[in-house]
């Protein structure tokens, strides 16, 4: 994929709507489309966070485990959406699990390549972080409304 048809693809992103031009193309130089079918992992709880994906199809599940083996999505995600933000958090691992519900389309980034940038550039690196604390935040308030559900 050419860098211009991605900048349209990042352009057209929302957690990337707000970046300027200089570091939408940073983020060009060092993405890469991705696929992966239903029931497929993006993420393994515990395992190392190598990636960061921007979703474009398809809906992801994020999952945890219960006791007894028992897993509970807290979350489901589609187009528009992003997976992963334990990639910039120190240890670098995967908080939960992150299962394909139907096949998807994507974009995703090297987790190393991605901290790197952000280290050269503190700029790129405050607005990265200034998104995922928005979708960390929301993600959380989905989670508290989830578990307000189940003690009424």
């Amino acid at each position: 994929m050419s860098e211009t048809g991605i900048l349209g693809i990042f352009q057209s992103h929302a957690f990337l709507a707000t970046l300027s031009q200089r570091h939408l193309l940073t983020l060009a130089s060092g993405v890469k489309p991705f696929t992966a079918a239903k029931g497929d992992f993006l993420a393994k709880e515990g395992e190392t966070a190598k990636s960061f994906f921007l979703l474009q199809e398809g809906h992801v599940a994020i999952d945890i485990h219960r006791p007894a083996n028992v897993v509970a999505t807290i979350h489901t995600t589609g187009p528009g959406e992003v997976i992963g933000w334990s990639w910039i958090v120190p240890g670098y691992r995967w908080q939960f699990d992150c299962r394909v519900l139907e096949n998807v389309k994507g974009l995703v980034f090297d987790a190393n390549w991605l901290r790197e940038k952000c280290e050269q550039d503190h700029e790129l690196g405050y607005h990265l972080l200034k998104q995922l604390v928005t979708v960390i935040a929301s993600r959380l308030a989905a989670t508290r409304e989830q578990l307000l559900d189940v003690v009424k």
